[in-house]
């Protein structure tokens, strides 16, 4: 025979039903950036060709970022792979948070960067081969700091932008080599978004005093 179950006062089943539904979650506006949520979500179903997609997409963009970062091609392989092996471990648990997933990419590239050089204390080194041109993502004019970056040759940058500290030299990587919006180099140097933004300002006045005369 079957207990009655006391049921506690409070909101009507209906009104408990609305309670449960949450709010539709943030969509990404770019088209390019929502396919590529659209394409997690399917890797997250189990959908490997999904998964392959984002590799394809975001391969190149991940080891230009780390081959700037350790100076070595080989190494730089090492690391990309294994960042996207991590990737498709923890491919389950993220989600949408304001930003495209290559975010996600580069922040795990950082960290096991950091971890290689924790480990062997390898100094970090900017180098020249195999390196695109600057670019970034965004459709707004440029402003006087990334007219400093689009005035010099893509070598002579380069080797000057070793000459930065370590902070300064990611932040300028991320920001108009990877073309990272601000908030994006926010989350993935764990830093807040005016940090960044003087950060770069400090980066950008230092690159204007140590890149030679003519060259921009």
């Amino acid at each position: 025979m079957s207990m009655p179950i006391a049921v506690a006062a409070g909101p009507a089943p209906s009104a408990l039903v609305g309670a449960r539904r949450s709010s539709p979650r943030p969509q990404p506006a770019d088209p390019t950036v929502a396919e590529n949520w659209e394409l997690v979500r399917a890797a997250q179903r189990g959908d490997t060709t999904a998964f392959a997609t984002l590799y394809d997409r975001h391969v190149d963009g991940v080891f230009r970022y780390v081959l700037l970062r350790v100076g070595d091609r080989h190494l730089a392989e090492d690391v990309t792979s294994e960042t996207f092996l991590r990737a498709l471990r923890r491919i389950t648990s993220i989600s949408y948070q304001g930003r495209d997933v290559g975010a996600w990419f580069t922040t795990i590239a950082r960290n096991l960067v950091f971890d290689h050089v924790k480990s062997s204390r390898f100094r970090l080194e900017v180098v020249t081969d195999d390196v695109a041109e600057p670019g970034t993502t965004s459709d707004a004019p440029p402003g006087p700091e990334q007219q400093v970056i689009s005035r010099t040759t893509n070598d002579e940058l380069l080797r000057r932008i070793g000459d930065l500290g370590d902070d300064q030299r990611e932040c300028i990587i991320l920001r108009f080599i990877q073309g990272y919006s601000v908030s994006e180099t926010a989350a993935i140097m764990q830093r807040n978004e005016g940090a960044v933004k003087a950060l770069q300002h400090r980066a950008v006045r230092r690159l204007a005093k140590l890149l030679p005369r003519g060259v921009w």
